[in-house]
């Protein structure tokens, strides 16, 4: 199969040439930095946008002016063009076609080679692959429910244990075989060790059988109905998984001493959570909560990174549903990504959860190769909160009332 991949590698790599030479590229490079300008303070914009549209000065006029609203239409405005969080929930861009999509609006006709080529790889994808890879799947699954549910009829001991880890880790490489994917794992010394807790960055829900294919771990989650909640029964008969009812979610003591509770028996597996709380499209890491540093286990952080020339891994919940990205991902090339085992990192003294939080989230980005974002991940589906304008709220009204105190101290002083 890695064969295959660097042929596919080499062959778009010649089309992206061919392309770049008659000026046709599918794809404009994605470009950073719309807007570069010096970072200034909300004070000296608004004196420089009184002093274009009138003689006085923000020293001269404490009071509201008309023209101040023209700095926070600029700064909304500059804001949506240089959005960082919006463009990271959707599909990564990509400088070439990688032969999965064609669309109407996007697809310019290249050459005849191209379509034939392209025609060749959706029979490949649709015809043989796809059935073997869901075929596959189907068999990981089932697998999983059933020899879990036996393993959690044993006593609990070294032996169910043995039997509950190779049982994990065989059903989940199955899983990993059906959607093709080429895994590279690197510092494998660094692997998380029983009792502590593993995070990472999220792309995908298939973050987790990434992961849990080269090693077993407790999972962490919401009960669900369905077969998700088939599944989660069987597995945790076998394994001391972690899963909470969507009462007890919202309750982050509860949460926090069922985690705590866990990683203090050193016989249980570590710990394996995605701080991010959403998927992320594989260019940036954003903020991790803060709930699971603030146990003060020992953190193991691991960093995932997708090629996304051969199949995008990233899950648009708002766009497909489960069974249509599971379906789309089956379908493509293959899953090829890198998995980097970090050192463990402990909290320091008078370092708070969430500035442990930032120094293991930026040690994920660095290694990654990944930008790192301040913004909360829930600003997916949520807005933004009103503290945030608040903030500039307080920060205009202050520069207001303290210049005036200013002006009327000045003014007492000259008449006495």
């Amino acid at each position: 199969m890695k064969t295959l991949l660097k042929i596919f590698e080499w062959a778009t790599l010649r089309i992206e040439r061919g392309a770049k030479e008659k000026n046709h590229l599918l794809y404009k490079p994605y470009s950073n930095a719309i807007i570069a300008k010096e970072p200034t303070s909300l004070e000296e914009e608004i004196k420089e946008i009184r002093r274009s549209g009138s003689n006085r000065d923000l020293d001269s006029a404490p009071e509201f002016e008309m023209s101040d609203i023209f700095y926070f239409a600029r700064r909304g405005v500059e804001s949506i063009m240089d959005d960082e969080v919006t463009k990271r929930f959707s599909a990564e861009e990509l400088e070439s076609w990688n032969l999965l999509t064609r669309s109407n609006y996007n697809f310019h006709y290249i050459s005849l080679r191209l379509t034939v080529l392209w025609g060749l790889g959706l029979l490949i994808r649709y015809g043989f692959l796809l059935p073997l890879r869901v075929t596959l799947a189907f068999t990981g699954v089932g697998l999983l429910v059933f020899l879990t549910s036996l393993v959690g009829l044993l006593p609990n001991g070294r032996m169910k244990n043995f039997l509950s880890e190779k049982v994990h880790l065989m059903c989940y490489r199955i899983c990993v075989r059906a959607l093709t994917a080429i895994i590279t794992y690197h510092d494998s010394e660094n692997k998380p060790k029983n009792g502590g807790i593993c995070v990472a960055n999220h792309t995908s829900p298939i973050d987790v059988i990434i992961l849990a294919s080269d090693g077993c771990y407790a999972m962490v989650g919401q009960i669900h109905g369905g077969l998700m909640g088939v599944i989660q029964r069987s597995m945790v008969k076998a394994c001391p998984h972690i899963w909470f009812e969507r009462s007890e979610v919202k309750d982050r003591h509860l949460v926090a001493k069922r985690l705590s509770d866990h990683v203090e028996d050193k016989s249980k597996l570590p710990i394996l959570i995605f701080p991010e709380g959403t998927c992320i499209n594989n260019t940036s890491v954003m903020m991790f909560k803060k709930g699971s540093f603030e146990i003060g286990a020992t953190v193991y952080p691991v960093a995932i990174k997708y090629d996304p020339r051969f199949g995008d891994a990233f899950w648009n919940s708002s766009k497909f549903g489960m069974v249509n990205y599971l379906l789309r991902m089956m379908s493509s090339w293959a899953i090829v990504c890198s998995v980097w085992y970090l050192p463990p990192m402990s909290r320091e003294e008078g370092e708070d959860a969430v500035q442990f939080a930032n120094r293991v989230k930026a040690a994920i980005a660095r290694q990654g190769g990944l930008v790192d974002l301040l913004w909360d991940g829930g600003l997916k589906r949520g807005k933004v909160k009103d503290t945030f304008k608040e903030e500039q709220q307080k920060l205009y009204s202050k520069i207001l009332v303290s210049i005036h105190v200013v002006t009327i101290g000045l003014a007492l002083q000259m008449s006495s």
